[in-house]
């Protein structure tokens, strides 16, 4: 069985440094924050290039307390993605914001400039109730958005540009990396993730001193003082045992991210050979722009996506789907008035939501098992024409 994802075969690739940085941290005695978080902090905000790191117990964390630190209430707008995790959704509720979605682009399927100046437009124009305030782009699959453009529009309506970097620890727009572009950055440090943890975790980074600051009071109840509340906070601490380990594997992460950019130019060679129409039955979802793309997902598009999965699976190959259904179609966030929808739809997300398949795509990934993948690809191909 060739599997999708793998956190299994990143702890045994580096088993020995990260069972000893588990017991160095349990002999110390100290399980809650402490010297072992503050380091991790200060070397991944290092490594993006940013002054400054919060970590979290979660990706959705993140998010939530840099748009409270920030200064979300109701009727302030945050204008981010329905092609997305529904975390990215569920932390501007959490933190009291309402979310506006925006469509995505067709070729790099992260959020449309064009898409996010309607958007600001039309909530000025017919929901004077709110307040247009954060722009919050996803740099999916490994792919930074378009964030020089992003930007204009963001700079042109007042508006803050943040990030949400889940899917994006290492991957580079125009040379910076993700993360050290907007005012702050929300990452995820799931298994899963490029950067991931043995457990659930998350960071913010920032440039910004008092925001930072901020930050650290909300994560621990709001406290400036043990055991005083200067403000309402919330309980959401990256423990050291994670934090551990993942300074273990941020000694890896260049080398994970290169392994992962040659498996994908290992996919895109063998791809390119398909005996069918790529833009009718398949395409490959390619980096667009001046980006450096960390494939957090190796993605494919085809109008027969369930079909080739079910196909795929039969030959022992595992693949997933990010994501089935958009964020604005989920029970939970279709209500068009407390979550907004540019124009009342999302065509490119709603096309896009239907055909994107996730192939095989981590670090330890063999380049037999690649071929192995794509030597299945071509025969359901031949298949299917």
């Amino acid at each position: 069985m060739i599997v999708q994802a793998n956190p299994g075969a990143a702890f045994r690739a580096a088993e020995a440094p990260l069972l000893d940085a588990v017991r160095r941290v349990l002999e110390s005695g100290w399980y809650i924050l402490g010297e072992t978080v503050a380091e991790f902090e200060n070397r991944f905000a290092a490594w993006n290039g940013v002054a400054h790191g919060v970590g979290c117990a979660s990706g959705t964390d993140a998010i939530e307390l840099m748009l409270r630190a920030l200064g979300a209430k109701p009727g302030r707008v945050v204008f981010t993605v329905s092609h997305t995790a529904v975390a990215t959704v569920a932390a501007v509720e959490r933190a009291g914001a309402t979310a506006w979605l925006v469509d995505v682009d067709e070729a790099s399927l992260t959020m449309s400039p064009a898409s996010l100046r309607a958007a600001v437009a039309e909530c000025r124009s017919a929901r004077p109730d709110l307040q247009p305030w954060v722009v919050l782009p996803v740099h999916l699959y490994g792919q930074p958005a378009d964030m020089d453009a992003l930007a204009v529009v963001a700079k042109e309506n007042g508006l803050e540009l943040l990030e949400d970097c889940a899917q994006s620890h290492g991957a580079r727009y125009k040379g910076r990396r993700t993360g050290a572009i907007g005012r702050a950055a929300a990452f995820s440090l799931y298994p899963t993730k490029n950067l991931g943890a043995f457990g659930d975790g998350g960071i913010v980074l920032t440039n910004d001193a008092e925001l930072a600051e901020a930050m650290r009071v909300l994560r621990q109840y709001g406290w400036k003082e043990r055991y005083i509340s200067a403000v309402p906070g919330i309980n959401s601490r990256l423990d050291p045992l994670q934090a551990a380990m993942l300074l273990v594997r941020l000694e890896e992460l260049e080398a994970d991210n290169a392994a992962r950019r040659r498996l994908a130019a290992l996919y895109d060679r063998e791809l390119a050979s398909q005996p069918w129409d790529r833009d009718r039955l398949l395409r490959v979802c390619a980096p667009t722009g001046a980006v450096e793309h960390v494939y957090h997902q190796y993605v494919i598009r085809t109008p027969l996506r369930d079909a080739l999965r079910g196909f795929l699976e039969t030959r022992g190959i595992g693949t997933a789907v990010h994501y089935p259904v958009p964020v604005h179609r989920q029970p939970a966030y279709s209500d068009g008035r407390r979550v907004p929808v540019t124009g009342g739809a999302l065509p490119v997300t709603e096309r896009v939501a239907a055909e994107v398949l996730s192939l095989p795509m981590y670090a330890q990934l063999t380049e037999d098992e690649v071929r192995e993948v794509c030597a299945a690809l071509r025969l359901w191909g031949e298949g299917a024409l």
